[in-house]
């Protein structure tokens, strides 16, 4: 009995990781409509790769690498997650917030944006001096991380 449940788990386990196999692709078709305006609106640079995480066979999100190294995270629905650059560029002001750009200009005068993240409880900015600050859904300062 417990080889069968041995053989029966080992099973379940290698067809889980056979459909959570990533896929990567040059060609932006592959992603969702508002990813693509995105990076086309925003972004000087080409697409290098596309990246498509799947968790048991559905796509969960897209990591899109940009010529200059920038990267960008979508959701499945081509919703933009994070958005990380170089410390010699800074993340395009359509993805900041107004409050919080003015609150990173007055308090942190000598740096750039080189990363946002936006998640459900707000978002979390990285600056070019390396300081990561959090800031809640209406653009107010939380705190440094």
């Amino acid at each position: 009995m417990k080889k069968l449940l041995l053989l029966a788990a080992l099973i379940v386990t290698v067809a889980l990781g056979a459909c959570a196999k990533d896929t990567y692709s040059h060609d932006p078709s592959v992603l969702p409509q508002p990813a693509l305006t995105t990076v086309k609106n925003n972004f000087k640079s080409d697409i290098s790769v596309i990246k498509i995480d799947k968790d048991f066979g559905r796509i969960s999100d897209y990591e899109v690498i940009l010529t200059d190294g920038t990267e960008i995270k979508f959701d499945r629905n081509g919703n933009w997650e994070d958005v990380e650059c170089s410390n010699n560029n800074s993340v395009p002001a359509g993805f900041i917030p107004e409050q919080v750009a003015a609150f990173v200009k007055k308090n942190q005068p000598k740096t750039h944006i080189v990363g946002i993240e936006k998640d459900r409880g707000g978002y979390e900015v990285q600056l070019s001096n390396g300081v990561e600050m959090k800031f809640d859904n209406q653009g107010q300062f939380q705190r440094y991380d």
